[in-house]
């Protein structure tokens, strides 16, 4: 975006989300929800908590996802240390990286904020009633998605796991929307989850902060393969997420020996189509009897 482009009142309305977050989080409080300790130590506290509690995370990684200079993050860690709260030890495997674990009270205490940090949350969204509390939500998740963009991880998942339904009743709802007639699952092709194994198929879903925004199948066949269920959470849309997507399924592909692909859309579904055709797929004659189905294409590896 040019900057003739941004909106005069841009700056002003940043700084004022900025100060409604502060105030809401309890970012200004001397001691974060009532624990005794500034935020940046909480967070630290929190970061580390989220590695396995036998083997901890490495300083390096934490200090990524908090963006933290070596020297702030060194006393976060000094400070929970002296609190008894958390161990940095040198990796066993390279003593030129450390790693960061907490201690027992240190778990209690993350624990401890987790609840304090729930409560407040449901306190949120009761104050904004049910109707409110969605659209801050999906504001939430806008927000979130923008900014932490460069943090969103594309893994694969057994298409049956809790990620993977996730996505794809997120993908139906939204399909129900769109379709003029609405859309029942069970009248289209639906990729059984073993074709979206290997070595016959994947199924990748991408992630922020653990959470599924997104997800593409690729279902095995046997003269070529079908990429099914393409999906990108509202919230992550215009990141470039799509095309990352659609990039891995195709390294997924090759990694299987798979050297031709297909897939299928619906014209309500614009979005989709001008995507397939932006990364080189060339639109060819029908070749399923999905009832759902009314765009074809292909793509050779």
């Amino acid at each position: 975006m040019s900057s003739d482009a941004v909106p005069p009142d841009a700056l002003p309305r940043i700084r004022r989300f900025n100060r409604a977050v502060t105030a809401e989080i309890g970012a200004l409080d001397a001691s974060f929800l009532g624990r005794g300790r500034p935020m940046g130590e909480a967070r630290m506290l929190h970061a580390i908590g989220r590695g396995e509690p036998s083997e901890g995370r490495e300083v390096a990684e934490i200090r990524a996802e908090l963006r933290l200079d070596s020297g702030l993050a060194s006393r976060l860690l000094r400070a929970l240390e002296a609190e008894g709260l958390a161990e940095v030890r040198r990796h066993p495997q390279d003593g030129r990286r450390r790693v960061a674990r907490l201690t027992a009270a240190g778990q209690a205490e993350n624990a401890a904020y987790d609840r304090l940090s729930d409560r407040r949350a449901r306190a949120l969204i009761e104050r904004h009633g049910r109707r409110g509390a969605l659209a801050l939500l999906e504001a939430m998740d806008r927000v979130a998605c923008a900014l932490g963009a460069d943090r969103i991880e594309i893994g694969r998942v057994d298409p049956a796991s809790d990620p993977a339904r996730d996505c794809l009743e997120r993908y139906y709802d939204e399909l129900a929307r769109r379709f003029r007639a609405g859309f029942e699952v069970s009248l289209s092709r639906d990729p059984q989850a073993a074709e979206m194994r290997p070595p016959r198929g994947a199924f990748l879903v991408a992630t922020l902060d653990g959470l599924p925004i997104a997800c593409a199948g690729l279902k095995g066949g046997e003269d070529f393969a079908e990429v099914k269920r393409v999906w990108v959470s509202p919230a992550a849309r215009g990141l470039g997420l799509a095309s990352r997507l659609m990039t891995a399924v195709e390294a997924e592909a090759r990694a299987l020996g798979i050297a031709t692909l297909r897939l299928d859309t619906n014209r309500a579904l614009p979005e989709a189509a001008s995507l397939y055709r932006r990364l080189g797929w060339s639109e060819i004659a029908r070749f399923n009897d999905d009832p759902y189905a009314e765009l074809f294409f292909e793509k050779r590896l």
